[in-house]
């Protein structure tokens, strides 16, 4: 069993979106904004509404008033009319932004990969592929969601994983990106969130007496995060899961590794922490 280097400190649940995000992408919009509508002051209006420009502006006023239904229309109809060319590159952009807004992870992530797709170099490529990671993050999960709030480390990984990859992807591809220093955060967070899902599910094994199943999801937490401050419980649980299926030498060697990674470790003494159980989650305990 590999031994641990050390534990990083969690990133605390209730970091989701900073408020500099916002200012970011209004103040990267606008400065794009300021480039593609420079020169339609001269034009008439009959011609103003035929024009990609326009079209351009009529959409990010919808966007920016909250009319994200209706933006995301006029996005479309811009690109459908005028498919090529800057303002359609930067409409393609805003409208996957205008998706995430309204919650539309599928249509989104469509948009994000045609404009990556589509222009690869792009001055704004680091936050298209930042966006992604944000969508597969902050995923919508419907009404249940608000009925009974969920800790993300309870909900399936598959999403976080994907934003585990996509914010990767931003740092290695543009290390100096405004947007990699929050990527890294959410990389940490989104780890240990993991982890701990994993471990969430080794313990509910083990309550239930399926001690091979607990140890077996028990030792995959600790291979694959065992930076995680979480992989203490699921040494644990190795250690009583293999002493009920009479493995004593599998159940010292997670004992011993328990020991000398968390020497202070109070849980051999303590057992795991009780379940926090849920009002709505009746079939629980």
């Amino acid at each position: 069993m590999k031994l641990f280097t050390g534990a990083s400190a969690p990133i605390t649940a209730s970091f989701i979106l900073p408020r500099r995000t916002w200012v970011t992408v209004l103040f990267l919009v606008s400065l794009s904004a300021l480039g593609l509508l420079s020169g339609c002051g001269s034009t008439s209006k009959k011609t103003q509404k035929e024009t990609p420009e326009a079209l351009y502006s009529a959409a990010r006023e919808e966007l920016f008033s909250g009319a994200t239904d209706e933006a995301i229309k006029q996005y479309e109809a811009l690109q459908s009319r005028f498919p090529f060319g800057r303002v359609a590159q930067q409409a393609l952009l805003e409208q996957a932004f205008a998706h995430y807004r309204a919650g539309d992870k599928a249509q989104a992530l469509d948009a994000i990969d045609r404009f990556l797709k589509q222009n690869p170099n792009h001055p704004f490529a680091d936050y298209a592929m930042y966006l992604r990671g944000l969508v597969h993050f902050s995923g919508k999960q419907g009404i249940t969601a608000w009925i009974a709030p969920q800790d993300p480390s309870e909900r399936d990984p598959k999403a976080l994983r994907d934003a585990y990859d996509a914010f990767e992807e931003l740092t290695q591809r543009f290390p100096d990106s405004l947007y990699t220093d929050d990527a890294r955060l959410r990389m940490s967070w989104i780890y240990n969130a993991i982890a701990t899902h994993e471990v969430h599910v080794a313990s509910y094994y083990y309550r239930r007496g399926a001690w091979l199943a607990a140890a077996n999801r028990a030792q995959g937490a600790v291979r694959d995060y065992q930076e995680a401050p979480i992989a203490e419980q699921a040494l644990y649980i190795m250690v009583k899961s293999y002493d009920n299926l009479g493995m004593a030498t599998l159940r010292d060697d997670a004992e011993r590794v328990l020991r000398k990674n968390f020497p202070d470790s109070q849980i051999l003494k303590t057992g795991l922490p009780e379940a926090q159980k849920k009002w709505w989650q009746f079939w629980l305990y």
